[in-house]
């Protein structure tokens, strides 16, 4: 009985001694584990394919506990609906967000001055610019105003006087306002960047309480960085970024394709090899080639477009403009219908897209449309051809041929027209060998009657 308890004894030690060497184990490898600060790269205009990599990316970096988030910004600006979902992934997030523009040269004007507004920390490195976030209409879809040259005073005036734009441009400073009061910014400053496109350098920012960080580097940021303390989700905490690696957090292959095919003139070759390829295959039943790349091409385009600023009037134009000029080949109206499905298919294309920056190129546009162009008068011209052309088959081929009398016949007889021997009737006397021209065709019966000159061939 002794020998169990002791031997039960050693069991529940040595248990005990596995689970905390476990312990320990796991606590060592936590230890090891590097520390990093997650590198997200906000480049080029922001759009949809910007939003789902920031936003997926943040999630990929909490969940391998980076340390802290950092956006490296360089953008003239984007659609206002991807900017405002990146802030409020910002906002929401539980662990800190740092914007920094750079490298040298970068800007982060428009959309990119809300989203380093909304970020924990804001920094910049030297020669880089940020500002002019007044928002634009444009064909019915808000974005954001890319920078471009401005009057002298700095003051705005596209439209500045309709009601319309005033609401977008107040509803905009109210925005960009609560973002910079929630960081303790110059709200005075930001409210200027929308309502008259200022823009600021690193150290005009620094000094103006727009940014709180000029770094010439990611090293000299991260050395910056350590002992600032930051409020995350209403929590203090004092950022540790003392030997902090950076680690650049590339896309991956779901954002890559929908960079791609987010790309409005992608998007827009896609659709036309989609209906082009449906066309050909409705056309040709049996081919399966054109059916299946349509289809794939058009899927691919639909996704696009759910994405996109899309006037689906255009849309509509353009299929219109494509079904108009497809109509040419099987009812030949002789212009009408090409020149109408030319005129709908480039209206259609120019106003495809509802934000400019995100419009069609007009070379794209031209090429697709001379394509077409071409393609319908070709038709035209094939059919003036076949219309000046004398029919090669069927009666309609017989009328008017010349042939010879291979006997002498009063009403009835044979001749031979086009090599071939044929039973003939005629109302005039045909003498043998005579020339014979055809005036009807009843069935295997000619009508002809004789020549006194011989024609001109057989």
């Amino acid at each position: 009985m002794t020998m169990l308890a002791i031997g039960s004894k050693t069991c529940r030690l040595s248990g005990a001694y596995f689970l905390v060497g476990l312990l320990l184990l796991a606590v060592s490898w936590i230890a090891a584990a590097p520390r990093f600060a997650a590198v997200l790269q906000v480049e080029g205009s922001i759009g949809p394919a910007t939003e789902d990599y920031v936003v997926r990316g943040i999630d990929d970096a909490v969940s391998r506990n980076a340390e802290l988030v950092i956006l490296r910004i360089d953008t003239p600006g984007g659609l206002d609906q991807s900017m405002r979902a990146i802030i409020q992934k910002i906002l929401a997030a539980p662990l800190p967000i740092v914007a920094y523009v750079a490298p040298s040269g970068a800007r982060a004007a428009s959309a990119g001055t809300y989203i380093l507004y909304a970020a924990h920390v804001a920094a910049m490195a030297p020669a880089t610019t940020l500002g002019a976030a007044t928002p634009v209409e444009l064909g019915g879809a808000s974005s954001l105003l890319q920078i471009k040259d401005k009057p002298a005073d700095g003051l705005l005036r596209d439209d500045t006087d309709s009601a319309k734009t005033r609401k977008m441009v107040n509803d905009a400073a109210a925005y960009i306002r609560g973002l910079a009061v929630s960081r303790g910014r110059n709200a005075e400053w930001a409210e200027r960047a929308v309502r008259e496109a200022v823009t600021l350098t690193a150290s005009e920012a620094l000094r103006k309480n727009v940014i709180e960080i000029v770094a010439a580097d990611m090293p000299d940021l991260l050395r910056q960085l350590d002992g600032r303390r930051v409020n995350v989700a209403g929590i203090e905490r004092t950022l540790s970024t003392d030997r902090l690696t950076s680690e650049v957090m590339a896309p991956d292959w779901r954002n890559r394709l929908l960079t791609i095919i987010a790309n409005p003139n992608i998007a827009y070759i896609l659709m036309l090899v989609g209906i082009y390829g449906l066309v050909f295959e409705l056309a040709s039943p049996g081919a399966v080639l054109p059916g299946v790349v349509g289809a794939v091409c058009l899927l691919l385009a639909l996704y696009a477009f759910q994405v996109l600023p899309v006037n689906y009037t255009g849309v509509v134009l353009i299929v219109l403009g494509i079904v108009f000029m497809v109509a040419e080949a099987f009812a030949p109206s002789f212009g009408a219908l090409g020149f109408g499905g030319v005129a709908a298919f480039v209206g259609g294309s120019v106003m495809l897209m509802d934000d400019a920056s995100l419009a069609v190129s007009w070379q794209l546009i031209g090429g697709t449309a001379l394509v077409a162009a071409s393609f319908f008068l070709w038709i035209i011209t094939r059919l003036l051809k076949t219309r000046n052309t004398r029919p090669v088959t069927g009666a309609e081929q017989m009328l008017g041929s010349f042939g010879v009398a291979l006997e002498d016949f009063d009403d009835h007889g044979w001749v031979r027209v086009h090599s071939e021997n044929w039973n003939a009737r005629t109302h005039s006397r045909v003498l043998k060998g005579q020339k014979v021209r055809v005036l009807a065709m009843d069935g295997l019966t000619l009508t002809v009657e004789p020549l006194a000159d011989n024609p001109p061939g057989d």
